[in-house]
């Protein structure tokens, strides 16, 4: 990709996405097909631009004049829908390049999507383009659209011109949203933009674009997989500095992604790796499609909450009561409402409303709406709420109780508005009859506030404010550790050793080697290699209970092959443990090479295991995982995913991250774990990971955890490929295995 491809997309598609001229290769005279169907969506729509349909043909086509070629196109244009079969596609790039053209939107499949034939029609015409200037969107497209430019490439009616930009790999996720719009209340769209096979312009680039564009405040994306996760997810944290963006990402099986060499590799799932990196990047991730647009419509709206604690505000209790368990279940505290507070609302509700939170008005409100507003500004002024949420009818007094209640809820309606600005807090509303759309409502969403009709997704969007919040908050400090220059000198030299012996594997003393070389402090150790060398032991390793492991490089797992004896005391028996170790592993793998013993103090008992991983994904690079280590790790599979290089603050986000995190705090006489040190070994172990590119998956598994500290019970790091052998100069600072001790 040459330079200016790779600098320039984003202002390419500012200025072909707001064109001064358009052309439509293909137009036609036929109502069912695209090439009509654009040019009648743009003269309904108001296009400001020129309209300029081609086909040999034709000469005329809805009023406007029909050129045979491009060539003949008395003046340029910057963008093109292309109408035409997949076959006549490198032809008409050369013409759109030589016209001006500076992207062009193809519709056409039979590319890559269709077998071997299309996939190199589809590289031939991607490398012409690039070579020629020219961008592409698609092939095999839905189309783009942009209302604040008055240009409807899809054929989409009824759209109505707002904050929120689309991406998405699927035309039918598209109209889907579009439909939604139409139906409920909602702010409106910006630009759409269908990928389709993606194939010169990626996702990175239109989220480049949507960063730019003033016309869109929050990205939705639906996304089904990507060419170029780490593209992504930096186009991602650059968007996400200024802009929400949304995702649903759907193929949440993980079968077919499984690795089997390693516990990490094989739980990076693609789901739960996606999950773990995006939220990483300040992509807020929902679980269910519908839930793309009511979260848009919040993040687009509403000012960022300082905090994560809710006021609900409801006038039944009901839904106070579903919305309170909602909260719960998200992780969304209520607020306590201080003294102050609480007067207030007893002031201006019934004797018998509820004025702690959930806050029941008790049909203080049946008659005087107006005092929902009074109730909304003592919420919003009580320092210890950062969002408040309206539930119940609100909106539908006039049609529940009498039609002389239409202009007071019109005016609390704006008098929401108003208090949600002059307090900068947000403001949901869930109503009852949102799907009736009475004029309070629409109000409220011309206000910018939104509503909804599900309590559920309200609690959601209240969710996704908090969360992106927060994530705001934690991207203004960058303190990965950086300085392990001699460390990683150190590390380099071990790991060529490893490739003197041809070897990918490294055996478990080498593996601790490289994390001593990071300063990760590991359980005392000695590596002997012979069985005559025990009886040299001096006494402090022959009057303390150890740990006695196998060490062969033929042999990986060292339980499988009875090659761990724990709790060994004294020189009998250590002896005794050596060759029971020995026999087991030579009748498990007769030719394996046996290279001796690693001794090991015993690590205290009481404490959490924990494990930590690295591995290489093929999408979104080295990533770390983190959770409960030893035998819950299979079982359980509560593990979470971030790209590295690691922040601190990505490493506290991992802790927190699992769903069984309160055994950290200690639980069943366990004690809490020490979570600092904890976060200094993932920093440390991402530093080893960033600074040695060909480890291929490193565990520590298990990692035992205490109130102060942990030991690092077992290592495993496994290479990319060997490296060159080390030379004589760097063999002097090699450890002989005899005398290996730390």
């Amino acid at each position: 990709m040459n330079s200016v491809s790779q600098t320039l997309p984003a202002v390419h598609l500012l200025t072909s996405l707001y064109p001064s001229g358009l052309l439509v290769v293909g137009a036609s005279s036929d109502p069912t097909k695209r090439g009509y169907q654009a040019i009648r969506a743009l003269l309904r729509d108001g296009f400001a631009g020129a309209i300029y349909p081609v086909n040999p043909k034709l000469t005329t086509l809805q009023g406007l004049t029909c050129y045979a070629s491009i060539s003949e196109v008395p003046v340029s244009a910057e963008l093109a829908l292309i109408c035409t079969p997949a076959a006549s596609l490198p032809q008409v790039i050369r013409e759109c390049a030589g016209h001006g053209v500076k992207t062009a939107v193809v519709l056409a499949g039979g590319f890559a999507e269709a077998g071997t034939e299309g996939a190199a029609l589809q590289a031939e015409c991607v490398a012409l383009a690039q070579a020629l200037g020219l961008r592409l969107i698609g092939p095999n497209t839905s189309g783009v659209f942009n209302t604040h430019a008055g240009m409807n490439l899809v054929g989409f009616s009824d759209l109505k011109p707002g904050p929120i930009g689309i991406l998405s790999q699927s035309g039918n996720m598209a109209l889907s949203l579009v439909t939604e719009g139409s139906l409920q209340l909602h702010s409106g769209f910006s630009t759409y933009i269908g990928v389709g096979n993606a194939a010169d312009l990626a996702f990175q680039d239109y989220l480049s674009y949507f960063e730019l564009d003033q016309g869109t405040d929050v990205c939705v994306a639906y996304i089904e997989g990507l060419s170029d996760g780490q593209a992504f997810l930096q186009a991602a944290r650059q968007l996400t500095a200024s802009k929400p963006l949304v995702v649903y990402k759907s193929g949440k099986s993980e079968s077919g992604q499984q690795a089997a060499k390693s516990h990490t590799g094989a739980l990076a799932g693609s789901y739960l790796v996606a999950k773990g990196v995006m939220r990483q990047a300040g992509v807020v991730l929902v679980d269910q499609p519908d839930h793309l647009l009511p979260v848009a419509e919040a993040l687009a709206t509403q000012p960022l909450p300082k905090g994560r604690r809710i006021a609900l505000l409801a006038d039944g209790g009901g839904h106070a009561t579903i919305a309170a368990d909602m909260l719960d279940a998200l992780g969304l505290p209520l607020a306590s409402l201080s003294e102050a507070t609480q007067a207030g609302l007893r002031a201006c509700l019934p004797a018998s409303a509820a004025v702690t939170n959930p806050v029941d008005v008790a049909g203080g409100t049946d008659s005087h709406p107006p005092v929902f507003a009074q109730c909304l500004e003592l919420l919003l002024r009580d320092p210890g709420v950062d969002q408040v949420l309206v539930v119940g009818l609100f909106g539908g007094y006039a049609l529940r109780f009498d039609p002389s209640l239409a202009e007071a809820e019109q005016q609390t309606a704006q008098a929401f508005a108003d208090l949600g600005r002059q307090y900068a807090k947000p403001v949901l509303v869930h109503s009852l009859y949102a799907l009736h759309k009475p004029e309070p409502l629409k109000h409220l969403v011309k206000e910018k506030i939104p509503v909804y009709a599900s309590v559920e997704v309200a609690c959601v969007a209240l969710k996704a404010l908090a969360d992106y919040a927060a994530y705001r908050q934690r991207s203004l400090t960058d303190d990965r550790l950086t300085g392990w220059g001699a460390s990683s000198l150190r590390a380099e030299t071990l790991l060529r050793q490893v490739a003197s012996d041809g070897r990918c594997h490294l055996l478990e003393p080498e593996a601790k080697q490289l994390l001593n070389a990071f300063e990760v402090p590991l359980p005392s150790e000695q590596w002997v290699a012979r069985f005559e060398d025990l009886a040299q032991l001096d006494a402090v390793w022959l009057n303390q209970p150890l740990a006695v492991k196998l060490v062969s490089a033929d042999i990986l797992h060292k339980s499988d092959a009875g090659g761990v004896r724990l709790g060994v005391q004294g020189l009998a028996g250590l002896q005794q443990a050596w060759q029971t170790i020995y026999a087991s592993a030579q009748q498990h793998s007769p030719e394996a090479r046996l290279q001796g013993c690693l001794l090991s103090a015993m690590a205290p008992a009481q404490g959490t295991e924990i494990i930590l991983g690295i591995t290489q994904d093929d999408q979104y690079g080295p990533l770390m995982m983190f959770g409960l280590g030893g035998i819950f790790v299979e079982v359980l599979k509560d593990v979470v995913f971030r790209a590295l290089p690691l922040t601190r603050a990505d490493a506290w986000d991992m802790l927190t991250g699992i769903q069984s995190r309160q055994v950290l705090e200690g639980v069943r006489g366990q004690p809490p774990v020490d979570k600092e040190a904890l976060v200094e070994l993932m920093l440390k172990i991402s530093a080893l990971a960033m600074a040695q590119p060909q480890i291929a998956e490193l565990d520590l598994n298990p990692v035992r955890c205490y109130r102060q500290g942990y030991s690092v019970l077992d290592a495993r790091i496994l290479l990319r490929a060997p490296l060159a052998p080390v030379t004589a100069i760097e063999s002097q600072d090699a450890v002989p295995a005899s005398n290996w001790v730390h």
